[in-house]
């Protein structure tokens, strides 16, 4: 089963942080693991800084911008966090990526919950932001937060941030990459009593291939993921789709109301990059619910 002891929220005070916070707080409660916010204080993103007259008065601009991030993450904190958790409240300066990706791996966390901005578009993507970086680099499993719905914006400061777990969407393309994606699938729907559905999309099919004979030959692959004990239950199901991976990916989820998708994420080169943004980042940026991108 999987374990969560330490759970680790970025916030830079959006919209899209409350959400993504809301579904830590969630995580933290179910899991009763402990919940860290960061806000990285990024000065690049204040070039007059550079023009200070002095060293001294350059510091004390730092300084500022950094006093002032913490007492914003404790407002932020303090207006979303429920009187039972006590989240650890940290403020780093530097690049956000890298400030992350360094306090997640130096403090040995087990999840990541960050949100997602939602452009649409492929030339949108956002390659090369602090999600995608994050996503595609980090130790540890990230939770992708997509877009919040014009509901949890408008809600104000509720506190009520119990997220269920109803259905959770595996994808996979049979590679070595998405075993341990699969583990996280499996034991998030044992953990919740979801109903887990393990998916596979055809893609560039021939036009001589026997497309019944591909759907038979894949359900059987899909067939072989599910462990020996888990068989007979209904709570897991396999489908085969044929289209483009993302596309599928997405239509499915959205016609299954599906809660959580969950996906592998390979390698760090050019070539896996162009195959992350065609497929994860697609799916983390456009599709209807969080994504849990796992790396390999």
């Amino acid at each position: 089963m999987l374990e969560l002891k330490r759970i680790l929220c970025p916030v830079d005070f959006s919209e899209f942080s409350v959400t993504a916070y809301r579904h830590a707080l969630s995580l933290t409660q179910h899991y009763r693991a402990k919940l860290v916010a960061q806000h990285v204080v990024e000065l690049w993103r204040y070039p007059y800084a550079d023009f200070a007259p002095s060293a001294a008065l350059f510091e004390g601009f730092s300084q500022a911008v950094c006093e002032n991030g913490k007492q914003q993450l404790h407002e932020f904190v303090k207006n979303y966090t429920p009187d039972e958790i006590q989240p650890e409240l940290v403020v780093h300066e530097g690049i956000a990526p890298d400030a992350i990706l360094s306090f997640a791996k130096a403090e040995k966390t087990d999840l990541i919950v960050m949100g997602t901005h939602g452009r649409r578009g492929f030339d949108r993507l956002m390659l090369g932001s602090v999600t995608e970086r994050v996503v595609r680099t980090g130790s540890c499993p990230v939770l992708a937060v997509c877009k919040p719905s014009l509901d949890s914006i408008t809600s104000g400061q509720q506190r009520d941030n119990v997220h269920r777990l109803s259905r959770v969407l595996f994808c996979t393309d049979f590679s070595h990459n998405s075993e341990r994606a699969l583990e996280y699938a499996l034991s998030a729907a044992a953990e919740y009593d979801a109903e887990l559905t393990l998916l596979h999309v055809l893609e560039d099919l021939p036009g001589s291939a026997n497309i019944e004979q591909a759907i038979r030959t894949a359900t059987r692959q899909l067939d072989k993921l599910i462990p020996p004990e888990r068989r007979q239950t209904r709570e897991i199901k396999t489908t085969v789709r044929i289209g483009k991976p993302y596309q599928q990916i997405i239509q499915l989820a959205l016609e299954a109301q599906t809660d959580l998708v969950t996906m592998a994420v390979r390698g760090r080169g050019a070539l896996d990059l162009a195959v992350f943004g065609s497929t994860t980042y697609r799916v983390m940026q456009l599709g209807p619910c969080p994504v849990l991108a796992v790396h390999v």
